[in-house]
């Protein structure tokens, strides 16, 4: 089970984005890695939808969870991979919601 989890790595697609901000440059992107629990389920796809609050430097604060399908899934590894990307700083604090889509390669 440990190989099946390593390799069902995460298809995340950034599958929407709408920005409140129309100069929210990524300059970063990070892929999440496909949850076990998901694969331990058998569930084999899965969607987040996240608001990204950043800060001037760029940087991403907070992220929050606005929908997520199925619930509490695929939450976690898209916060950890959504934390790291980086924006281009604006020197304004802005906001960037983005939906990531899951599916197993197997």
């Amino acid at each position: 089970m440990q190989m099946l989890a390593r390799s069902a790595l995460a298809l995340a697609l950034v599958a929407a984005a709408s920005l409140a901000h129309a100069d929210a440059k990524v300059l970063k992107k990070v892929a999440p890695e496909y949850p076990n629990e998901a694969i331990k389920k058998n569930i084999s796809a899965g969607s987040v939808r996240a608001k990204l609050n950043i800060g001037g430097d760029g940087k991403v604060a907070t992220v929050d969870i606005v929908e997520a399908e199925p619930k509490r899934v695929f939450d976690r590894a898209a916060t950890e991979a959504l934390s790291q990307w980086k924006f281009e700083g604006t020197g304004a604090a802005q906001t960037h919601e983005v939906k990531l889509v899951f599916k197993s390669e197997d």
